[in-house]
């Protein structure tokens, strides 16, 4: 319990509660200034430098990677070393987004006229509308907030929050306003799973036909467990004589007809299996067909992949091999 008699859970609560409403203000506060903050970065068709130094700076940081992922090419610029060499980064016109809580940062106050020297239009999010750096920016962005999250009003808290939002709302706005598509966008993902996710399709990932337990439709659940233990990817697939795929087993099925009385190894596969199972195609992205696993109630592990016309089943796909490449 703290000295306000509010535990410690409820502290972190509120300030989660202040951060969210600050924003929420700062949103409605949005208007003519952030439409020509707009124009301004997409008239320059050039890079964007992000400009701040302390919490602002880690501020500006972030935004730099953010609208560099949306196909912005941003920078940023540490108010304090640009004096010292790093203002070699511009190009007549680039522009810039200077951040500052009160408006009055030194480091960044003595750069303002280098910025005009760079013909670069400058964008001002600041927490003081009435400060000398909102006096001396083109663009002036309201990050103004009634109050720090934290119990002493005194760390960068919801005022932080609310410069980051401002700057993700320029970056969400600028790739509408760029007609910005997944594909662009997983052109500068392409490591780890998001650009796994994007740029990867089922059928560079998916287990093929040789690789897959399959069954037909009048095998024996016996049968079944045995190609389901030489190829053990979590499941089998039940297909007709045409290899058309009618249905699936997965090592879930097999666990709960084990419950079963009588002669249960000689039970038909057909019986048991799910008729007509979610299924997935060759050229689908792999995010995409994780969204076909895991958004649904029941979540599934295995999808098989199936022929764009007549149903002929090629491979599975297990959730497992998303997260991991496949080198088999």
């Amino acid at each position: 319990m703290s000295k306000t008699g509010l535990n410690r859970l409820e502290v972190g609560r509120q300030a989660m509660q202040a951060e969210a409403v600050a924003i929420q203000i700062a949103a409605e506060r949005l208007g003519e200034a952030f439409e020509r903050a707009l124009d301004v970065i997409l008239k320059a068709n050039s890079k964007l430098v992000i400009c701040g130094i302390g919490k602002s700076g880690h501020i500006g940081t972030k935004l730099a990677a953010t609208l560099s992922s949306g196909g912005i090419p941003s920078v940023f610029l540490h108010a304090a070393e640009a004096i010292h060499g790093d203002l070699g980064v511009y190009q007549p016109g680039d522009p810039t987004i200077v951040l500052s809580k009160s408006g009055s940062t030194a480091e960044v106050l003595r750069l303002m006229p280098m910025f005009k020297k760079f013909d670069s239009p400058v964008i001002a999010i600041v927490g003081n509308m009435d400060s000398p750096i909102a006096a001396a920016a083109d663009v002036v962005l309201d990050g103004s907030v009634e109050r720090e999250a934290d119990p002493l009003n005194l760390m960068p808290t919801s005022s932080s929050t609310v410069s980051l939002a401002i700057g993700d709302a320029l970056a969400a706005a600028l790739v509408q306003a760029r007609a910005f598509t997944k594909e662009e966008f997983a052109t500068y993902h392409p490591g780890g799973q998001l650009g796994r996710n994007l740029l990867m399709t089922v059928g560079e990932v998916m287990h093929g036909l040789e690789q897959v337990a399959c069954a037909q439709v009048d095998e024996t659940l016996r049968e079944v467990v045995i190609r389901m233990t030489q190829y053990p990817h979590g499941a089998a697939c039940v297909v007709d004589a045409e290899g058309r795929l009618m249905g699936i087993l997965t090592d879930g099925d097999i666990r709960r007809i084990l419950s079963e009385e009588g002669d249960i190894l000689n039970f038909k596969a057909v019986d048991w299996m799910t008729q007509s199972p979610v299924s997935t195609r060759l050229g689908v992205s792999l995010g995409d067909a994780v969204r076909v696993m895991e958004d649904r109630s029941s979540q599934i592990s295995v999808l098989p992949v199936v022929a764009e016309s007549g149903g002929k089943l090629l491979g599975l796909l297990r959730l497992h091999d998303v997260y991991q490449p496949n080198f088999s």
